[in-house]
């Protein structure tokens, strides 16, 4: 009898440590590359809170870092202790690794020009891919990392936080605006000499003149000063939506929507939280919520304003940077492959 106890309480221990094990085994694994940024910290505390009941874990991370960008490679080491001491998260020493031990990747590099580079191995190693802020750091890069994605079958995307602040994501649809017929967005807009001014911080008030208004920009003009910056968009049914960038006094993010039936605040940002939430689905359901046409949009024009202002204020066609990014992109792979050809 003593036996048969022993043996049935055996069986029961193997099935208990049997569920367990699979419902570790269900959690999804996010690794994050780029340690050089707050996001990591906030992002990680919010994803591996229990009580969030996400499903999803983040743990393991690669560092990378900028050591020609004060506020990367001031901040990399920091995070990164802070990540492996306080959060469990493992550190490892390449993007190949850490993609064998994750189920999808947080792309966090605060400087957007390794990001190309970046995402390659992550796209080869099939694993669906979030890219913060700036996406890259051009728009011909924008828009080869979305065309390998497409290549491969990986579901892509980025966005800015600000993009799912309230009264921002539903202003499209919101009865009592009545339909949007122009945007005016604000932001701050710190400069970063290694990229086009507006990736580094105008991006988030750009994002919000994006959600409200949709994708159809046709040109862009820009005006700028030394505290200031004002973008101009033509969208291509006559609409007019426009970002000013603040670099002196009173600084915030926000936007007044002009509607058919009211013109109404955008409403107040609401942090991280609602881009967490829109990450996590994006992992269990494989389909990102920004498609990869819009995103383009709004780092071209981005870009048109850098080409306004070095014209002089002068409009400059949305369309034809695209159409030059994916011709330079081009270029490079020819160039590249040639070069793979003569070694």
């Amino acid at each position: 009898m003593r036996r048969i106890i022993l043996w049935t309480t055996l069986l029961i221990v193997l099935a208990a440590l049997s569920v367990s094990e699979t419902a570790e085994q269900k959690v999804f694994r996010i690794g994050m590359i780029g340690l050089d940024t707050s996001h990591v910290i906030a992002f990680t505390k919010a994803i591996n809170d229990p009580a969030k009941n996400y499903g999803c874990k983040v743990v393991a991370g690669y560092p990378g870092g900028s050591p020609d960008i004060p506020s990367s490679a001031n901040r990399l080491e920091g995070y990164t202790e802070q990540l492996r001491d306080k959060y469990g998260v493992e550190i490892v020493d390449s993007i190949e690794q850490l993609c064998r031990k994750v189920d999808g990747v947080m792309l966090e590099s605060v400087d957007g020009r390794p990001h190309l580079k970046q995402a390659r191995p992550v796209i080869k190693a099939g694993k669906p891919l979030f890219i913060d802020k700036p996406m890259a750091g051009s728009l011909a890069d924008v828009v080869e990392i979305f065309r390998l994605a497409k290549e491969n079958k990986v579901p892509c995307w980025s966005s800015s936080s600000l993009r799912f602040s309230p009264g921002v994501i539903g202003a499209g649809s919101d009865p009592t605006i009545g339909g949007v017929l122009g945007c005016d967005a604000y932001g701050p807009c710190s400069l970063e000499p290694h990229h086009p001014d507006l990736y580094w911080y105008g991006v988030h008030g750009v994002e919000m003149l994006f959600t409200v208004m949709g994708p159809g920009c046709r040109i862009v003009t820009r005006t700028q000063s030394k505290d200031f910056e004002l973008v101009v968009g033509q969208w291509a049914d006559g609409r007019i939506g426009t970002f000013r960038g603040l670099r002196r006094g009173k600084s915030g993010y926000g936007a007044t929507i002009f509607g058919a039936k009211a013109i109404v605040p955008a409403g107040k940002y609401a942090g991280y939280g609602p881009l967490i939430d829109e990450v996590v689905k994006f992992f269990k359901t494989g389909k990102p919520p920004v498609p990869p046409e819009e995103t383009i949009e709004i780092f071209a024009f981005m870009s048109a304003a850098d080409e306004s202002k070095a014209k002089g204020g002068a409009a400059v066609s949305v369309a034809e940077l695209i159409e030059k990014a994916k011709q330079d992109n081009e270029l490079r792979g020819k160039r590249s492959k040639k070069q793979a050809q003569t070694k």
